[in-house]
C-alpha cells in the first residue's frame, strides 16, 4: 500500500523539528557570538576614541550589529541545522528505518521545510520590526563617526544631490516636508564643468526662497581665497522630497515604507528597478530557509557505511554556498538594471528548488 500522506507519523514529525530547531538555533548563536566578537574588537577602538563613549556606547553598538548578523546569517545557519540533523539520522540509521517503514524522502524531508517555513515567517518579521531599524541607527551613528546623533526624525546620512552643475552633498538630513534640517553641507559649484567655488556650512533648513545655510566657508578656486558668512540662501528650486528621496536605502525600509518610497519616486520620474528588486527580495530571503533543507537533503540518503556521508554532507553544504554566491550576483545584477527586479529577487530561488529536486528524486532513486 502506497503512502499518500505528505508527513510521516506525528511523533517522527515532531521529532525531526526539534532536532532541526535546536541545532539551527545554536549554529546561529554560535555564528552570532563569534562574528560579534571579531567584529567588536575591530571597532571598539574607533568607538571609545570618541570623548563621552565608554561601556555603554560599546552595548549600543552590540545591540545595533547582532539584527544585523541575524538577519544575514539566519538562512545559513538553517542550512548547517539541517546538514547536522540529517547526517546525524543517518549515522544512527534512522533515515534506513523510516524508508524501511514505506516513508518517502520526501516525507522524511517535509517536517524540515515546515519547520523552515517558520523560521522564514519569522525572519520577514524580524527583519521588518527590528533589523531596518537596527540598519538605520547604526548608518547614522556611523556617520556621525560614532559621537552623538542629531535627533530628528527619518534620519538620513550621506546624501547626495545635484542641481545643474552643482554637486550638493550633505552628511546629515532629518525631518520630512518644510521641516527637513540639514547637517553638514558642502556645494561645489561649477560651470560648464570646472569648479568654480566651494561652499561649506554645518547646518541649513528651509526658509521662503530657498534654503538658508550658516554659518558658511566660501572658498574660490580661481583666486584660492577663502571667506566667512553668519547666513547664505541659496537654491530656491531645490524641494525638500529631493533630499530625502535622494537615498532610499531599502534596507533601512520595511516593506510598506520601501513601497511607498518606490511610488514617490516612480511618481517624479526617478528609476526604481534596483529598488524594486530590494522590495521582492524582503519576501525571497526569508523564503530561502525553506530551501535549506531541501539543499541538504543530499546528506541523509545513502548508505551510513559506505563512508560517503561526509562528501554528501560537503556537496550539500556547496549547493548551500552556491544559492547565497547566485542570489547575490542576481540581486547586483537587478541593481544594475541587466535582470528585471523579479527575476533578480526569485530567479534563484526557483533555480536552486528545482535543483534540490532533481538532487532529491535522484538521491531516493
Amino acid at each position: 500500500m502506497i503512502n499518500l500522506s505528505f508527513f510521516p507519523s506525528r511523533p517522527i514529525a515532531l521529532y525531526m523539528a526539534r532536532l532541526f530547531i535546536t541545532r539551527s538555533l545554536a549554529m546561529l548563536a554560535a555564528l552570532v557570538v563569534v562574528l560579534m566578537t571579531l567584529d567588536l574588537l575591530g571597532n571598539s577602538g574607533d568607538i571609545l576614541a570618541v570623548p563621552g563613549n565608554g561601556d555603554a556606547e560599546l552595548w549600543r553598538y552590540v545591540g545595533l550589529r547582532v539584527p544585523q548578523l541575524i538577519n544575514r546569517f539566519l538562512p545559513f545557519s538553517v542550512l548547517l541545522g539541517a546538514l547536522i540533523t540529517l547526517v546525524g539520522l543517518n549515522q544512527n540509521s534512522e533515515i534506513v528505518s523510516m524508508k524501511a517503514a514505506g516513508i518517502s524522502a520526501h516525507q522524511i524531508i517535509a517536517p524540515l521545510i515546515l519547520t523552515a517555513a517558520l523560521f522564514a515567517a519569522a525572519h520577514f518579521a524580524f527583519n521588518e520590526r527590528i533589523v531596518t531599524r537596527a540598519n538605520a541607527a547604526f548608518d547614522v551613528w556611523e556617520a556621525a563617526d560614532w559621537g552623538p546623533v542629531p535627533e530628528g526624525s527619518n534620519v538620513q546620512s550621506n546624501v547626495a544631490v545635484v542641481r545643474g552643475d552643482d554637486l550638493i552633498f550633505v552628511r546629515q538630513v532629518s525631518g520630512h516636508g518644510d521641516s527637513v534640517r540639514l547637517t553638514g553641507v558642502t556645494v561645489y559649484e561649477r560651470e560648464g564643468g570646472t569648479m568654480r567655488r566651494i561652499v561649506t556650512a554645518e547646518q541649513g533648513q528651509r526658509v521662503p526662497g530657498g534654503w538658508r545655510l550658516s554659518p558658511v566657508t566660501l572658498f574660490n578656486v580661481d583666486t584660492g581665497q577663502q571667506g566667512r558668512m553668519a547666513a547664505l540662501t541659496f537654491g530656491p528650486d531645490i524641494r525638500p522630497d529631493q533630499f530625502t528621496l535622494a537615498r532610499v536605502d531599502p534596507d533601512e525600509q520595511s516593506f510598506g515604507t520601501l513601497r511607498q518610497s518606490i511610488s514617490e519616486l516612480r511618481a517624479v520620474n526617478r528609476p526604481v528597478e534596483s529598488l524594486e528588486a530590494n522590495l521582492w527580495r524582503k519576501i525571497a530571503s526569508p523564503m530561502s530557509s525553506i530551501l535549506m533543507p531541501l539543499l541538504g537533503a543530499v546528506a541523509a540518503f545513502g548508505l551510513a557505511r559506505s563512508g560517503q556521508v561526509l562528501v554528501r554532507a560537503v556537496i550539500g553544504m556547496a549547493l548551500g554556498f552556491a544559492y547565497f554566491v547566485a542570489d547575490n550576483f542576481a540581486l547586483a545584477m537587478g541593481n544594475f538594471g541587466a535582470y528585471p527586479p523579479f527575476l533578480a529577487a526569485w530567479g534563484p530561488f526557483l533555480l536552486f528548488f528545482l535543483v534540490g529536486e532533481t538532487v532529491l528524486i535522484r538521491t531516493e532513486e
